[in-house]
């Protein structure tokens, strides 16, 4: 049998991977992934915590985090392929200004 505290490591690791991603990556959808892999990260999280309290609230919150996060996720490649189609790059660095009329 597993234990929790290999369960509580990997989540935790997901979870820097992903915070090292987010820091060290300058594509949007690196950045991305990044950040859905911190959310995995938590999810895990939460889901061992609630096997090991017999409780089943965090395994509520975490099936609400995923629809939510599937939501979010059409939402963000559809900015994704906006961003792209208007800078014809996903670099961070060009995404510096709000306005519509220039050209980078």
């Amino acid at each position: 049998m597993i234990s929790l505290e290999s369960y509580a490591f990997v989540s935790m690791m997901l979870f820097s991977i992903g915070a090292i991603g987010v820091i060290a990556r300058r594509n949007v959808f690196v950045i991305y992934m990044s950040i859905e892999m911190m959310l995995n990260g938590v999810n895990l999280f939460l889901v061992t915590f609630a096997r090991y309290h017999f409780n089943m609230d965090p395994q509520i919150v975490t099936i609400m985090v995923i629809a939510i996060a599937a939501a979010e996720a059409a939402i963000f490649l559809s900015v994704i392929i906006l961003l792209y189609r208007s800078r014809k790059s996903l670099d961070t660095d060009i995404f510096n200004t709000l306005t519509q009329g220039e050209k980078s």
